[in-house]
């Protein structure tokens, strides 16, 4: 390489260093400018606070409940079928309407019954008009056994008779009340208050002792039936033996948006355990005045097991998944906020949560605005539905001037 471009490079290399030398010793603001930027001449910070909604963590009884899906069932359901065969005469009820208990239901031809009634009375006139005889027989001779004009044996055949007889009026009474049963079997009474079915035969037909006539439900009371894991069966059972210890149950819709039926109480705890399920049976019985449940209605059951005297309660959307478990933000005197670790015991409702630890009564926690915060963030303090004010003329020029500052070159 020839001494003039040997020369011609140094050059060029002195240039691009004094280019860079002068570009470092004239760069924008950097780090440090960063970090003085939203503080004001004294060094203070002047971000401005952070709107969040907070709410003071609450002292409470909280109802302790286990929930299950439940079947509702009658409190009795009967199957009415006649007693007696014959034709069907008439029906007295009304489908889908309440019949009484004692109310006819259906009329069954009586004729035959009738006559065997009858004939029944009539062959007990016949046995004691020959028992009579027989005992004034027996009377008359009574005086002739003394003086010795009849034997023993003719004293004995009369007393015999007349106790013949008399056995034989007996049996007729017996089948006569047989025969007045037979008579009031045609007709079909009630035997419970409930809600009649859908009619099983129609008038005019022969009807036989296998013949269902209606369906019966009571209604009021009824009972739902529900399952509870094994697990919770000493819950249940300690709180039903203390003493004088009703449990209540609550029906709520598929869903749990509203209670469909409530004053039902825990009757009873079955005496075993499903061992391919894992669950016990349970049975409640609800009054239903207003009939709100219905035979083979499925609805979601709710047992108060339990009351917590002072738990402490938070709205549910105030608690945040960390990795290292649930925390709330809480704010600090100082207006600032700080993660603290909590224990959530169990829902209370289906917007709050009891926590078991982390917290005290009184204390503030952030409901709304989480996303925006990190510990140590000043924050403006807001009551729920609360909107923060519009921010003034001069805040906004403040604003302005220290985003313009931000970006000045020295």
């Amino acid at each position: 390489m020839s001494r003039f471009w040997k020369i011609a490079l140094i050059v060029i290399a002195v240039i691009i260093v004094a280019v860079v030398g002068f570009r470092l010793l004239h760069k924008p603001a950097g780090p440090a400018s960063a970090q003085t930027a939203g503080k004001g001449k004294d060094g203070k910070d002047e971000t401005p606070p952070v709107p969040v909604t907070v709410v003071p963590v609450v002292k409470q009884n909280v109802p302790v409940y286990l929930t299950a899906l439940g079947t509702v069932q009658a409190l009795n359901t009967v199957t009415v079928n006649p007693q007696v065969g014959g034709q069907l005469l008439s029906l007295d009820f009304t489908e889908g309407q309440p019949v009484k208990k004692g109310q006819v239901l259906a009329q069954i031809d009586p004729r035959t019954y009738q006559a065997a009634y009858d004939q029944a009375l009539a062959k007990q006139h016949q046995d004691q008009a020959l028992l009579d005889t027989a005992k004034s027989n027996l009377l008359r001779n009574q005086d002739l056994i003394a003086k010795g004009y009849i034997s023993k044996q003719d004293m004995d055949t009369l007393r015999n008779t007349a106790a013949q007889y008399q056995a034989a009026v007996a049996a007729d009474a017996a089948n006569i009340r047989d025969s007045q049963v037979q008579l009031a079997y045609t007709k079909v009474i009630s035997p419970i208050d409930g809600l009649a079915g859908i009619r099983g035969v129609d008038p005019g037909n022969v009807v036989t002792t296998s013949t269902a006539i209606v369906t019966l439900t009571q209604l009021q009371p009824i009972n739902v039936m529900f399952t509870l894991p094994e697990q919770n069966l000493d819950m249940v059972r300690g709180a039903a033996s203390q003493a004088g210890a009703v449990l209540q149950v609550t029906a709520l819709d598929r869903t749990d948006a509203h209670p469909i039926a409530s004053g039902g109480v825990l009757k009873v705890i079955d005496n075993q355990i499903d061992a391919t399920t894992g669950t016990f049976r349970l049975k409640s019985e609800f009054p239903n005045a207003k009939n709100e449940l219905w035979p083979g209605q499925f609805v979601n059951v709710q047992l108060l097991v339990n009351t917590v005297d002072g738990g402490l309660v938070i709205p549910a959307q105030a608690v945040q998944r960390g990795p290292d478990g649930d925390y709330v933000y809480q704010v600090q005197a100082d207006h600032t906020v700080k993660m603290q670790p909590v224990v959530v015991a169990g829902e209370v409702g289906d917007s709050h949560v009891m926590i078991g630890s982390g917290l005290k009564a009184g204390e503030q926690v952030v409901t709304e605005g989480q996303f925006r915060l990190k510990p140590g963030s000043k924050v403006n303090a807001l009551k729920p539905g609360e909107v923060p004010p519009a921010p003034t003329a001069e805040q906004l020029d403040k604003a302005k001037k220290n985003s313009m500052g931000g970006g000045r070159r020295h």
